[in-house]
């Protein structure tokens, strides 16, 4: 399914991936076109990349992880970032855009409890 691409609003993989290394308590949902995985209270969101340099986002419980997603960064174009028009008011999505130039789609999402912003940081916390 091909996307509209918002002008103004993208960021590259690279970028993107530092950041959300940064926020993974703020991440509420991550998924594919197939496959979703949301947060819950006694849930963490683990990201990494493995020994090939693989991004990897692990959501556990404890020690036991429960689902795991290894991004193909090569088949990311870019990174777009809207307000959730699903979720509640402060949400963003993140979309991972692939695809051709031509038809780009999203291979990868994320939904946040914030919106991309470099200089914000978080301080040290537990869930609540």
């Amino acid at each position: 399914m091909p996307v509209t691409v918002e002008t103004g609003s993208t960021l590259t993989f690279d970028r993107f991936w530092r950041w959300l290394k940064r926020h993974p308590n703020c991440i509420l949902r991550a998924g594919t076109p197939d496959t979703f995985l949301y947060d819950q209270e006694d849930l963490h969101w683990h990201l990494e990349e493995d020994e090939e340099r693989v991004p990897v986002v692990q959501l556990s419980r404890g020690k036991q992880t429960l689902a795991e997603i290894a991004i193909e960064a090569r088949e990311v174009l870019f990174v777009q970032v809207l307000p959730d028009p699903d979720g509640d008011a402060g949400q963003f999505l993140f979309e991972l855009i692939g695809g051709s130039g031509d038809e780009p789609y999203p291979v990868y999402h994320f939904v946040l409890a914030h919106g991309f912003d470099e200089e914000a940081g978080h301080r040290a916390q537990l869930k609540q």
